[in-house]
């Protein structure tokens, strides 16, 4: 149990203010109304005193009552209980099984006499359900057995509205609308005296121990239950709150939110409502009175008054936190809400959770203190301002006052211990990460960001680079001279570019890959600064570092004008001034002029020409390394070889003279089947290279897109020239016979066979004899059907003409339109046409076998 201190304990009324002398004379009940004190004794007397409350400057009340007088009740029994109905002036005084109505101030009995008989206890209805202003509703035990009386009292009269029986003898008696809390001789229950209806509580033994009933709430009681429990009950006979654990022997109990307050004759002992622990013991001997009265708890023995008084909620809260019992302070916190109006409240509990969210902190629970802090919307430059350098020089924050933790900075709060230090350097991180994109940034993000990079360059976390190129706010000045001081140059880089500073961040990077400053943070800057000035808009930038990024390697600077967007190439960089600085870097140029013939595709002489010359310089000087015929085909000779082919736009005379006597027969042949000297280039390919694929490479080349007839002249002449006489004979007997036999479509048969020498076999050129006879055949029967379907044609114009619909027919097989159908299985898609052409202008025909009219659809079949 931790103790807290939530009440003290005041003296009101000192025994000598009461009986004076008189030994043997007791205090017996109290009650209090406003400034009023009323005081009834054993001998029958009934005081009245003035009570009067102060505040001394130390902050402590005291409380001083004045006798405003006293009265003797004309009785020899003692004062049982005192009720004031403030409403009517009256007092009810309880004495001798009689409640008695006398004036408020001068005690004097009313004219009337008006009394009630025959009770032995009794209670006012706090929610009474009558409605009338000018009455109270008392609810008493009667002496009569098991008998409960509600009667209203006036200002001088009472008048008796419900008798009820109970099932046991009534003890104790609480009363809430029509409901009543009775405490019987072995249970509690709640009655409806309304309806009669009663809802038994819990067992309770009158003999063990004294019961307790009392009102804490609109419909709502506490009752002393078994097992040393305050237990709560409402009029629906459940409990919404969770018992407390007091003393076996208590006598009394009051609520003084978010207390209860019991009563044994040792001590009084404050409980919480809020989470049912025990949080204050004041020693209290022979304690036999304890009544809350409108919020003012007062405790008496027989001989003097005292008054609890609660310390305020907010003080009871600090005390709490500055015991670091964050827990209970959050829970008394939230109870505090009933009491205290909204917008003081919300301020109030903000502050604390901000305060616990610090002890949180300061303990290394980071998770809590973040929803605390969270949760109490912190500013989160309080917390920056615990790390030394971390806010901004230019930053204008002044911690909150009163402080919210008792800590100077990191250094203190950790005891400069580093391992402590070091987490909580990375809870910052974490938390600051987190809140810069949300509202509790707002107003100043430049001070979280700036933070947030000084702890990241600290740590070197990668996440620098991360927030460094996306939205930031870091401030310049402040993070520049962080990121210089932790030689994170390549990060100030980013910055420099991040505030529109360029220059500024391509100098430091260029120091950087020059060996001028280290920084190890990327090993590939030099492309990452190709790729930075590729992607820049500013020219002069470009131009200012693009001989830099072509003399450390010419074939990745070129980037910064291959990879350019070409809408920004068209606008901002023209392409002969380009090739005017590429003119030092051979390899750079290169790659420039394929990307503009390329992937650009500008159709200009100059850029091809350019690139084929550059391409056959590459070559030539490749050559002296080669061995003639069999040397190996380099890459630059593919790539030369594939644009003289493809490219239209290259001055082929030119070309051709620089490579005349080069040793470079394949690119001649090129060249020379560009100027449609075919005859030159198959004589090159064939006899000077003996490349026989090639050869047929080349007619399939240069027949590309042309008609039929061009196709077949090319292979003809390469055919003639692999029959022509020559040392090489056999060989190019065998590439005539191969070229026929994979390219028979391309040639004419007739004029073939008769170039084939006559010792050639059939089955030698059985492939393209086969391939022969069938295309003869289906060029044939292509004819036949083209002559068929025009004569059809007329046919059908006459007919229709004519206004006929009879198509006479010589037979079920045979049409005067078509002839013998049989002959046009070989041409089924002519076939079709020419049916679907009959079906549609034909709507009947006549089988001249059967006599019969038929519908096409249906025809008539052998």
């Amino acid at each position: 149990m931790m103790s807290t201190k939530a009440f003290t304990l005041v003296p009101a009324v000192e025994r000598e203010q009461l009986m004076g002398d008189r030994e043997r004379v007791s205090l017996e009940c109290v009650e209090c109304c406003g400034r009023n004190l009323y005081v009834g004794t054993s001998d029958c007397f009934v005081y009245r005193f003035l009570l009067e409350e102060k505040t001394v400057p130390g902050g402590s009340t005291t409380f001083t009552a004045t006798k405003q007088l006293h009265r003797h009740l004309g009785f020899k029994k003692p004062v049982n209980e005192l009720r004031a109905a403030s409403a009517l002036h009256r007092l009810l005084v309880l004495c001798d099984s009689s409640i008695t109505l006398v004036h408020m101030l001068s005690l004097e009995p009313v004219p009337s006499g008006a009394r009630i008989k025959g009770a032995t206890a009794f209670a006012l209805n706090e929610n009474p359900v009558s409605g009338d202003p000018f009455c109270v509703e008392v609810c008493i035990i009667s002496v009569k057995r098991r008998t409960i009386q509600v009667f209203l009292v006036y200002e001088d009269r009472v008048q008796i509205v419900r008798e009820v029986s109970t099932p046991e003898q009534p003890l104790a008696v609480a009363v809430d609308g029509h409901f009543l809390c009775l405490a019987l001789t072995t249970q509690y229950i709640i009655l409806n005296y309304s309806t009669g209806v009663a809802q038994d509580l819990f067992p309770f033994c009158s003999e063990e121990k004294r019961p307790i009933v009392k009102r804490i709430g609109r419909q709502e009681f506490l009752l002393a239950g078994p097992g040393g429990l305050g237990m709560f009950a409402t009029v629906a006979g459940i409990s919404q709150r969770a018992p407390v654990r007091w003393s076996e022997n208590v006598v009394g109990a009051a609520v003084c939110f978010p207390y209860v307050i019991a009563l044994d004759s040792e001590f009084i002992t404050v409980h919480s409502m809020l989470d049912q622990q025990q949080k204050q013991t004041l020693p209290f001997k022979e304690g036999h009175i304890l009544q809350d009265f409108e919020g003012r708890v007062i405790v008496a023995t027989s001989k003097g008054v005292y008054v609890l008084v609660p310390l305020p909620l907010e003080k009871q809260i600090q005390d709490l936190l500055a015991s670091r019992r964050v827990e209970e302070a959050l829970i008394l916190a939230k109870g505090a809400r009933r009491n205290i109006p909204k917008e003081k409240f919300q301020v109030m509990y903000r502050r604390i959770l901000q305060q616990a969210g610090f002890i949180q902190f300061a303990q290394l629970q980071f998770l809590e203190a973040k929803e605390l802090f969270r949760s109490g919307q912190l500013d989160v430059r309080e917390l920056i301002s615990l790390y030394p350098f971390l806010l901004p020089t230019s930053s204008s924050f002044t911690r909150s006052h009163p402080p919210l933790h008792e800590f100077a900075d990191l250094n203190q709060l950790t005891q400069g211990d580093q391992e402590k230090v070091a987490k909580c350097k990375r809870f910052l991180m974490s938390y600051l990460n987190e809140v810069r994109s949300t509202e509790v940034a707002n107003g100043y993000k430049e001070d979280i960001d700036t933070a947030l990079l000084k702890l990241y360059t600290e740590a070197d976390h990668d996440s620098l680079l991360d927030l460094l190129v996306t939205e930031n706010f870091c401030l310049l000045t402040d993070s520049a001279a962080w990121l210089e001081k932790h030689k994170k140059y390549f990060a100030l880089g980013l910055l420099y570019h991040y505030n529109h500073q360029d220059a500024a961040a391509v100098q430091l990077w260029v120091s950087i890959v020059n060996g001028d400053i280290h920084d190890s943070t990327r090993s590939d800057l030099y492309e990452y600064i190709v790729d930075f000035l590729t992607y820049s808009l500013d020219p002069d930038l470009v131009w200012h570092y693009a001989d830099w990024v072509l003399q450390k390697n010419p074939e990745v600077g070129v980037q910064v004008f291959t990879k350019r967007p070409v809408d920004e190439q068209q606008s901002r960089f023209n392409p002969d001034d380009i090739i005017s600085c590429l003119k030092k870097y051979p390899q750079a140029l290169v790659k420039y002029l394929e990307h503009l013939v390329t992937d650009r595709r500008l159709q200009k002489e100059e850029y091809h020409t350019h690139l084929a010359v550059l391409y056959l310089d590459e070559v030539l000087q490749q050559r002296p390394s080669a061995n003639g015929k069999e040397a190996e085909v380099t890459e630059t000779q593919v790539k030369l070889r594939r644009l003289l082919q493809k490219s239209d736009l290259y001055r082929v005379h030119f070309l051709l003279d620089r490579i005349r006597g080069a040793g470079l027969p394949m690119e001649s042949a090129i060249l020379h089947g560009k100027l449609e000297r075919h005859e030159e280039a198959l004589h090159i390919l064939v006899h000077e290279l003996a490349d026989f694929p090639a050869a047929e490479d080349y007619c399939l080349w240069r027949s590309e897109g042309r008609d039929p007839p061009a196709r077949q002249r090319l292979f003809h002449l390469l055919l003639a020239m692999y029959l022509g006489p020559g040392p090489s004979a056999p060989q190019l007997a065998v590439a005539a016979v191969d070229l026929l036999n994979r390219h028979a479509a391309e040639f004419d048969a007739a004029r073939v066979l008769q170039l084939l020498p006559g010792t050639w076999s059939v089955q030698l050129l059985c492939p393209f004899l086969t391939g022969a006879v069938r295309d003869s055949v289906h060029a044939r029967r292509t004819t036949q059907v083209a002559v068929g379907l025009a004569k059809s044609e007329n046919l059908i114009y006459k007919y229709d003409k004519g206004g006929k619909e009879i198509c006479p027919s010589p037979g079920p097989w045979s049409c005067p339109c078509l002839g013998d159908w049989s002959c046009y299985y070989g041409s089924v898609p002519a076939f079709s046409i020419y049916w679907k052409m009959l079906r549609a202008r034909h709507r009947a025909l006549f089988c001249r076998k059967t006599g019969e009219r038929h519908i096409w659809s249906q025809p008539c079949w052998r």
